[in-house]
């Protein structure tokens, strides 16, 4: 028998925290939905790994820190489609971690780079 995922106690406790909730009220409802949304983020970070996302996105550009100097010093034109579309795929693996439900999320994924 082989000991739980990861994934499946970050499951097992949000469930817990779920039902727990409605036995709760005022400041300890609200930690526990504040811990609940922390569990889901860390689920989803597990999951979808953004700093992976995000190296190799900018690794074209040296990273992220090479990136903004690059850009500080006037090396990179800040307006290159393809540098805003390395940064775009940057940031929109991290708002599918930190906020997927993000009312614009769906419509940064789909719309391009004019």
């Amino acid at each position: 028998m082989s000991h739980p995922t990861a994934p499946q106690l970050l499951e097992a406790v949000r469930l817990f925290l779920k039902e727990a909730d409605g036995a709760l009220s005022g400041r300890l409802a609200f930690h526990a939905k504040v811990a609940a949304n922390a569990l889901a983020i860390v689920g989803r970070e597990l999951a979808q790994d953004p700093d992976r996302a995000e190296a190799a996105a900018l690794a074209p550009y040296g990273g992220a820190s090479a990136l903004c100097e690059r850009l500080r010093s006037g090396l990179l034109d800040p307006e290159d489609k393809a540098l805003l579309a390395a940064i775009r795929t940057a940031v929109l693996a991290r708002l599918a971690v930190d906020n997927p439900r993000y009312a614009s999320f769906s419509r940064l994924q789909d719309r391009e780079i004019s």
